[in-house]
């Protein structure tokens, strides 16, 4: 690869990661039904386009499959814990019977996605607008830290059979750049050090996230989930990374109540 087609990508993805960015931010500020419904609208396109890597030939389903997800998640924070699972459930088992191909690969991921999205709204509403601004840090820094890491120092490949431009060495930067959100955090709350660990752990999960979601592009023989976002794919290709750091903080605050600093739980 020549030094100029390693960057080829590189404008394209700037602006339209910059204009997601201020979106994104500014639905953060704003909170309530805002960034509610952004997170649905986002959650529900992630759904579509995993329906439509599986069957792109069934266009109504994948459509209707992408609505029924938005309105789970927007609905999520309006009803018990337990319910808003049980209609993701009942929403992934749906659309593996429609699909009627690799249900369980459906399954897992529209789980994943709808669960994460939940956990992102949980982080957010009702809450200090710190933490939710800490875990977007961690996610947008690392991908950021691994991008550049990766073309400039490049080396060894981090698992070269399903994500082949990922190394090690922008692996490893996206965990630096992980401590130095958890040490602007930790110089404005009252979380101790061991933020740095568990901002580690979280950038490790939005790596995984978008482990998990090439390991999808590669089974089904396709490069980008979709084309809706210039120089980034589709919105899962952009927002595995977000999807893997919400589930995991998700599993550990909500499941297992181990980030008391979090509050809410």
């Amino acid at each position: 690869m020549t030094k100029s087609s390693q960057w080829d990508d590189l404008r394209p993805r700037v602006l339209s990661g910059v204009a997601m960015l201020a979106v994104g931010i500014l639905a953060v500020l704003l909170g309530g039904p805002v960034f509610t419904v952004l997170t649905a609208v986002v959650c529900g396109i992630g759904v579509w386009e995993i329906a439509r890597m599986i069957r792109s030939d069934l266009t109504m389903d994948c459509l209707i499959l992408g609505g029924l997800g938005a309105g789970m998640v927007l609905m999520a924070p309006m009803i018990p814990a337990l319910v808003a699972l049980a209609g993701f459930a009942i929403t992934a088992g749906f659309g593996a019977l429609r699909l009627k191909m690799h249900a369980a690969r459906f399954v897992l991921y529209t789980m994943w996605i709808l669960c994460a999205g939940y956990g992102f709204l949980l982080l957010r509403l009702g809450q200090d607008v710190t933490w939710i601004l800490w875990l977007v840090g961690i996610v947008v820094v690392t991908d950021i830290a691994g991008y550049f890491a990766g073309r400039m120092i490049g080396g060894p490949k981090f698992w070269p059979a399903i994500s082949p431009k990922k190394t090690w060495s922008g692996t490893i930067a996206g965990w630096f750049g992980a401590v130095i959100i958890a040490a602007i955090t930790i110089a404005n709350t009252d979380a101790g050090a061991g933020l740095i660990v568990i901002s580690v752990i979280i950038s490790f999960a939005s790596q995984m996230g978008d482990i998990a979601q090439s390991a999808l592009k590669r089974f089904v023989g396709i490069k980008d989930s979709s084309n809706l976002i210039p120089g980034h794919g589709g919105v899962f290709d952009r927002f595995d990374g977000m999807f893997g750091a919400a589930f995991f903080v998700m599993i550990l605050h909500y499941g297992l109540g181990l980030l008391p600093w979090l509050g809410g739980a």
